[in-house]
């Protein structure tokens, strides 16, 4: 091969590589979004919400597969609207803030289901202990911007979420739900 067919060539490859459309990150609008979770204590629901947390998202719905989604919670922002369980919430026995500041998703596949929802496959990262989890998501568009909602069970035990005399489940449950809103611009149409 001589050289101007080299050149051709790679010339060929890179416009290929360039053309191809690049899946960009859409952004996330903290604000109108919502993480939250659902305990039970003694068998009555137990409401809270995080109130600072940041998502990576790169997703095109028509190629779900490509996509990627990440998540970083600030486990210190955790709030149940009374300051004596939020200052119970932070220490070590429960969420250990100071050794353990952030929870993190990480998504290692999504595949589309129809209509509209994803599963979302990753490893969900909570005081140093990681597990896989799938996660439903329902997707919605209107005026230029998505909403995802969805939500999963976790077993807090799993993750060390109330150790010692709070490990006993007929306290407080060991299913905890979690559940989200998110608003995000920049999402391809479905």
């Amino acid at each position: 091969m001589n050289t101007f067919s080299t050149a051709a060539l790679a010339a060929t490859a890179f416009l290929v590589l360039v053309s191809q459309p690049v899946l960009a990150q859409q952004k996330l609008d903290a604000a109108k979004s919502e993480m939250g979770f659902v305990s039970k204590q003694m068998g009555v629901p137990v409401e809270g919400k995080f109130r600072k947390f940041d998502a990576q998202v790169a997703f095109d719905p028509k190629k779900p597969e490509a996509g990627k989604v990440s998540f970083t919670i600030d486990t210190g922002s955790a709030s149940f609207g009374a300051p004596e369980t939020d200052a119970e919430v932070v220490k070590p026995t429960w969420l250990g803030v100071t050794k353990f500041p952030q929870a993190t998703f990480q998504s290692s596949a999504i595949k589309a289901v129809g209509g509209g929802k994803f599963e979302v496959t990753g490893k969900l990262a909570i005081k140093g202990s990681t597990q896989t989890v799938v996660v439903p998501v329902a997707l919605t568009q209107a005026g230029g911007a998505t909403t995802a909602t969805g939500g999963f069970t976790l077993k807090r035990l799993e993750f060390k979420i109330g150790e010692g005399e709070w490990a006993d489940t007929s306290m407080v449950a060991n299913d905890v739900q979690v559940k989200f809103k998110l608003l995000l611009s920049g999402v391809p149409a479905l």
